[in-house]
């Protein structure tokens, strides 16, 4: 096979993966669906992939993320985070695959795969941003601590239903996060 025909089959089982992630979540997908939705051998998932939590995170990877709204000078930071987290008390994920991970993120197949996609794409990059006065481990604690807020407010959108942010939800989340990343 040329490698042109093995890139095409690797971009249909990425895409067949994505598509069905997005409609029944992780849980519900099975190996088997994703090849006959690329019109692929089965084997191909592991060849190209390894497993089919390394293809979500694969397909994870992909998805949009916070990290912009961590561009810009730190002394805005606690205001960009609460538009963000007022943003999406409103808002279920704009992606299809995000809002399948929120439905699946228990599932022990991907709870490493969240578990890094927290770390590398919110905590971390936080972390180094805040680093910058020079306490790598009280930056570490402060990222932490606004992950778990929006973490918090994902669950409770999805527990109570979504609610529209006001002004003075971003004034008062301006003010948590403010506090969240005061050293």
């Amino acid at each position: 096979m040329k490698s042109r025909d093995r890139e095409a089959t690797r971009q249909r089982l990425f895409h067949a993966a994505r598509s069905l992630f997005a409609e029944y979540g992780y849980e519900h997908v099975t190996v088997r669906m994703i090849a006959a939705e690329a019109d692929a051998n089965v084997a191909l998932v592991a060849r190209y992939f390894g497993s089919k939590a390394e293809l979500f995170a694969e397909v994870l990877a992909g998805e949009p993320s916070i990290r912009q709204v961590f561009g810009g000078d730190t002394e805005g930071l606690p205001r960009r985070l609460a538009e963000y987290a007022a943003q999406r008390m409103h808002a279920e994920p704009d992606s299809p695959i995000l809002r399948s991970l929120e439905r699946s993120a228990g599932h022990p197949e991907i709870q490493n795969v969240v578990r890094d996609r927290l770390r590398n794409v919110i905590i971390e990059p936080l972390a180094r941003l805040l680093a910058e006065s020079g306490e790598p481990d009280a930056a570490m604690a402060r990222a932490r601590l606004v992950t778990s807020i929006f973490l918090g407010i994902g669950t409770l959108r999805r527990l109570v239903g979504p609610e529209q942010g006001t002004p003075a939800d971003v004034d008062r989340l301006t003010a948590v996060f403010a506090a969240a990343l005061t050293p």
